[in-house]
């Protein structure tokens, strides 16, 4: 099987999933995004890449209980398989070996 990347969006999505598991739903993504990251996203593109995340193997997803606040639609809430946390432990180091090597983010000590 051919190894698999991730791109920059995708990583970024898998990693909220991760992060807000049970409350890991398309809006509440999106909105991490735009609050965390001040990058304006479209819903749209969210649910793309949720849907492509969920091809791949890297999350799965089920329908949660119906609000009162969605006017009693049910949320889809998202999961990180773990064939997607594999895949965010090494995306995680290998970013931290290439940080590494850049000497203007070493500290004193390390």
């Amino acid at each position: 099987m051919p190894k698999e990347y991730l791109g920059e969006f995708e990583e970024l999505v898998l990693t909220l999933v991760a992060a807000l598991q049970e409350d890991a739903y398309g809006a509440a993504i999106t909105d991490e995004i735009e609050n965390r990251l001040k990058r304006e996203v479209n819903l749209s593109a969210v649910h793309v890449t949720l849907y492509r995340l969920q091809d791949k193997g890297f999350i799965k997803s089920a329908l949660g209980g119906a609000t009162g606040e969605r006017g009693g639609r049910r949320k889809r809430i998202y999961t990180v398989t773990s064939a997607g946390m594999a895949m965010l432990r090494a995306m995680k180091e290998a970013r931290l070996d290439l940080w590494k090597m850049i000497p203007q983010l070493k500290t004193s000590g390390a």
